[in-house]
């Protein structure tokens, strides 16, 4: 029976994407519990490829017309809303079974705060004797919001390696609470003690993550183990969309080049590892560090050839040829790179600088060095018009590149969150704040973020019928197409696709065949076909 069990809750959400799920914090954590002499279980409620389907919160019901029906077209966005995850009782059961005088709880994301909570609640029924905590992005800003619910004893902040041992260490031997850092609890009187948030110095002090208790086998990757890995630690931008560089506990900290080769090659050593994703704000902004990293990469694990990745996204201007060349080399495959948007207006409301040149530069050398290649947009964001949007879209057509947007949410901790919270437009639900749930209707509708979003997965499969040499005719009949198995998607969607190039309207195709039109902002669906008449689309690859 473990001393300490940590949690990672289950999610409510259109999708997952589990290869961006595996527990890396929990883990890092874990291991410093165990350095202070701590048993430790991590119980991964998402490693498991369960789901179901489960009904859309009332708060959430406009989005009903956005996502009417179910869509088997190449380029659908979401119907059903899921549980993902094994169900509260479970974890209530297996939480009781622990016998875990403390049990910590991740909340990392604002709109799945409700189900920590849900899963803090069952925890406390069901082992009533065992204290709860909780920490993640959500409670270091917001810790008020999660000390609401009398099921959580204590809220951590900032950086729970620093904190959650000397928690551990004050509830065992009696110890004061006051001066452990990042600390919120309850004084006798009911009012909050709160710390500020707490931060690790040299990240290089802590041990290791202790991988070894996460679910390897769930995470595999084409039949390969799959690895998170974070080599540094805060960001030095001051992104307005973004809560990490307005951190002030969450200085810009690499770790050594040695400190991470040392936990590639644990891993390697247990694990067949295949696929290795950087979860770091910036992985390439420190061009001599990054350079060292890739050749120690390449020096040491070139024989198991591992695919690298860093889909937190790339700075273009960090990226030149000789950078490029060593990615390559090293394991690399896919350039994600982080544009924002073209418009210099929202580009200062964001605090971004122009990279189109720097982009354009990193698109070239991927093709010459056979990298793929996905371009980040931000759409919706306070202040920011449709329109614009609509140009970025046709800025990556006319680019050997992939569209990948993400709806603007307002991210407890940042500067916009702020802006929105002054402009009275919050969601007034904290599950909305996530872009599949559209979460701003303020200069960009939610109609024309919904359009863009869907303009966007339209122009990908384009591009991938041009990878594939296969022409693109246009307006060609869509009442009567009928699918009749899965053989039949592509050649059904790319009669939708030839339908919307005639009218532009955005039609999917029910399971049963039923061809019916998405609610898009027509105009917006125009002037991309406008802007797409006048210049030369090219393909991804």
């Amino acid at each position: 029976m473990p001393d300490i069990l940590l949690i990672q809750p289950p999610i409510r959400d259109f999708y997952l994407t589990a290869k961006r799920t595996i527990p890396y914090g929990l883990a890092c954590i874990a291991s410093t519990l165990i350095k202070n002499g701590f048993s430790v279980e991590i119980l991964d409620t998402l490693a498991t490829s369960k789901s179901r389907a489960c009904e859309l919160p009332p708060e959430m019901d406009y989005l009903r017309k956005y996502y009417p029906r179910p869509d088997r077209s190449a380029f659908a966005l979401f119907h059903q809303y899921r549980h993902f995850g094994y169900s509260f009782e479970h974890i209530g059961k297996l939480a009781k079974a622990s016998g875990a005088f403390l049990v910590g709880i991740s909340s990392l994301f604002t709109p799945y705060l409700q189900e920590a909570l849900q899963t803090a609640e069952i925890v406390k029924a069901c082992h009533p004797k065992g204290k709860i905590v909780i920490g993640g992005h959500h409670p270091s800003s917001l810790p008020q919001s999660v000390m609401e619910s009398k099921a959580v004893d204590f809220v951590i902040r900032g950086e729970g390696e620093v904190s959650l041992h000397l928690l551990a260490e004050a509830l065992k031997r009696g110890g004061a609470y006051d001066s452990i850092p990042g600390l919120v609890f309850r004084r006798k009187d009911g009012t909050l003690h709160i710390n500020p948030p707490a931060g690790m110095k040299h990240p290089d002090d802590h041990p290791l993550p202790a991988t070894g208790l996460l679910n390897q086998h769930f995470y595999r990757r084409n039949k390969r183990a799959a690895m998170v890995i974070v080599a540094g630690r805060g960001c030095p931008m001051t992104c307005s969309y973004c809560s990490v560089g307005a951190s002030f506990y969450l200085n810009y900290r690499k770790r050594s080049v040695a400190s991470v080769i040392d936990e590639i090659q644990g891993n390697m050593n247990q694990y067949d590892v295949g696929f290795i994703d950087f979860e770091d704000e910036n992985l390439s902004l420190d061009r001599r560090w990054f350079l060292k990293l890739l050749a120690e990469i390449k020096c040491r694990f070139s024989t198991n050839e591992p695919e690298l990745r860093a889909m937190n996204g790339l700075y273009p201007p960090s990226l030149d040829e000789e950078v490029i060349h060593a990615m390559k080399a090293a394991g690399f495959r896919t350039l994600n790179l982080s544009l924002g948007s073209t418009s210099a207006e929202q580009l200062k409301r964001f605090g971004r600088s122009d990279v189109r040149a720097a982009f354009d530069r990193a698109l070239k050398l991927a093709a010459d060095y056979g990298l793929n290649a996905v371009g980040y947009l931000i759409c919706a964001a306070p202040f920011q018009r449709a329109e614009g949007s609509i140009s970025d879209l046709l800025y990556l057509a006319q680019r050997r590149v992939l569209a990948a947007v993400s709806i603007f949410y307002p991210a407890p901790g940042s500067k916009d969150y702020d802006l929105c919270k002054n402009l009275g437009i919050l969601p007034d639900h904290f599950s909305c704040m996530r872009s599949s749930a559209l979460p701003l209707a303020h200069t960009t509708s939610r109609k024309e973020g919904v359009t863009v979003l869907r303009l966007a997965r339209i122009l990908n499969f384009m591009k991938s019928l041009i990878d594939q040499g296969i022409d693109i005719k246009k307006d060609e009949p869509a009442a009567d197409i009928r699918i009749t198995g899965p053989a039949d998607r592509m050649e059904t969607s790319k009669r939708l696709l030839s339908k919307f190039l005639g009218d532009g309207k955005i039609r999917g195709v029910t399971p049963e065949g039923q061809v019916f039109e998405h609610l898009i902002s027509e105009k917006l669906s125009h002037l991309f076909l406008t802007g797409l008449a006048a210049i030369d689309l090219r393909g991804s690859q």
